[in-house]
């Protein structure tokens, strides 16, 4: 076995073994050591990607000495590389983006418990990125869940409890129909290996035997994921939630924790179901039809809210509406159009909430959009920043949303039914109200306020040591990296899929 080989097993137990030595560190020291560690993560994602991409095929890691199909099993590919760079990527991009509101909004002595939660996410995340049973699927799902609501509730102020309680109600909800879904694949099949299952899902679909309960286990699964991923309409957590929480929380719920579970859900479509007996059954159009009602409703919100973070939060919806019309679209174009719209959210996201974080800090800490406007005068990063991300939402050419839209429209012309009208039909009216509230709102921040007397000017922050700028710029690279050579990510998409497959 190549030493690479274990770098996925290494990723999860690193992230684990952080989160025990933080409980016992110092504010500061925890920081540090998170950090360190997130950027190994990061340098063993890329190893992984580059050892599979090389190879041209995947490879399997047994956890334990029992060989399959009694292990627990992680299983590294292409797209397993993929997503786990990213969502490392973000993890380390937000925390230290959102370190002096960290400072700020948490009591010092659980700061260093801050940091032992996000190495609990982080950890997830690589669990879900590499998992090939649904048991430990299922394990680091809640362990995901319940470090979310950690890092919401851990900010004593205003809704944060009531936020992370209707966030912890709703994840519960979706949590027990996936449970309910792997007890069902395991009692048709006897097994919780991926393979395994798909294995006997194939043969129970040939002969025609227990149609009904896999169409069941099918829809269990794929509505417990959506509903932790807060497809419409269960995305009502969003708004409070983002919008209570310190900036490094909603940048990571917002750009990779509802990802940990999409991702999950899509390697669950091809591993497990398998895409042809996913086709045959309605979950697949269900989704497809609830995510084209939360791009415009989603958007239609964002149009109406009063305040930046629940703009931002709606618009969150709307995106995520985008992923699951790829899922129910299917076919390699749709799941393409899905797993890029994931990565491009994942970068976009977190960038816009730190920099509205910024922008309100240069507001009188206000998110009102009556209070905001000059906002990127007073503080020329913050503006720049919230601009590249707000122009990659509406699909301007050359950012990572133009890409994505056009993936979409690929995805829908390729479907050949009249599914590929309504698709471009609501592509078209969704640019257009993505437009008018991201515009509006840059419009805004850069048009000079009328108050008669100036405006206080943004100050750096106390201890000169913000890092805000440089994260933002690394989420801008990844956004324009996304617009100018989405090939690049689009081929090492359509390799990874090849390999679920």
């Amino acid at each position: 076995m190549s030493f690479i080989e274990n770098l996925p097993f290494l990723s999860v137990v690193l992230f684990l073994f952080a989160a025990v030595v933080c409980s016992v560190l110092k504010p500061k020291a925890a920081r540090i050591f998170t950090t360190a560690v997130e950027a190994v993560v990061i340098a063993f994602s890329v190893a992984t990607l580059l050892y599979t991409r090389g190879t041209g095929t995947f490879f399997r890691y047994n956890m334990g000495h029992f060989d399959a199909p009694w292990s627990n099993q992680l299983r590294a590919g292409v797209l397993d590389a993929l997503a786990a760079f990213t969502f490392s990527s973000v993890l380390l991009l937000s925390h230290i983006g959102g370190i002096r509101y960290a400072k700020i909004d948490i009591e010092p002595k659980k700061q260093n418990s801050y940091c032992t939660l996000l190495n609990l996410i982080g950890a997830a995340l690589m669990a879900l990125s590499y998992t090939n049973d649904l048991f430990t699927g299922y394990v680091f799902l809640e362990i995901l869940t319940l470090s979310s609501c950690g890092i919401l509730v851990i900010r004593r102020q205003g809704r944060t409890t009531l936020s992370a309680a209707r966030y912890m109600v709703i994840n519960l909800l979706g949590s027990g129909l996936f449970l309910l879904g792997v007890s069902l694949f395991y009692g048709t099949t006897g097994h919780l290996l991926m393979e395994y299952i798909k294995t006997g899902v194939e043969t129970l679909d040939a002969t025609g035997e227990y149609q009904i309960p896999l169409t069941v286990t099918i829809g269990l699964v794929s509505s417990g994921l959506a509903i932790k991923a807060g497809l419409f309409p269960f995305h009502t957590w969003m708004p409070d939630t983002y919008g209570t929480a310190t900036p490094t929380s909603s940048a990571v719920l917002s750009g990779i924790v509802s990802k940990g579970y999409i991702f999950l859900l899509i390697k669950i479509m091809y591993r497990v179901a398998g895409t042809g007996t996913v086709a045959m059954t309605a979950a697949r159009h269900i989704l497809y039809v609830f995510g084209m009602a939360g791009i415009i409703m989603g958007s239609f919100w964002a149009i109406k809210s009063k305040y930046l973070n629940r703009m931002i939060a709606y618009s969150s919806a709307a995106q995520i509406g985008y992923i699951f019309v790829g899922i129910g679209l299917g076919g390699e174009a749709g799941f393409r159009a899905a797993m890029f719209q994931l990565i491009a959210h994942a970068f976009t996201k977190p960038l816009l909430f730190l920099a509205g974080a910024r922008l309100s800090e240069s507001s009188g800490d206000s998110l009102l959009f009556s209070d905001l406007q000059g906002a990127a005068h007073r503080n020329r990063a913050a503006g720049a920043a919230f601009a590249v991300g707000a122009f990659s939402m509406v699909g301007i050419p050359t950012l990572a949303g133009f890409s994505t839209k056009l993936y979409f429209a690929v995805a829908a012309i390729e479907h050949g039914t009249l599914v590929d009208f309504a698709t471009l039909g609501v592509l078209a009216v969704s640019t257009l109200l993505n437009a008018l509230y991201f515009m509006r709102t840059v419009i805004r921040i850069y048009t000079p306020s009328p108050a008669p007397t100036p405006l206080p000017t943004f100050e750096p922050s106390p201890d000169k040591s913000d890092p805000g700028l440089v994260c933002a710029v690394g989420f801008a690279a990844g956004i324009l990296f996304l617009g100018l050579f989405p090939g690049t990510v689009s081929s090492l998409i359509i390799s990874g899929l090849s390999m679920f497959g």
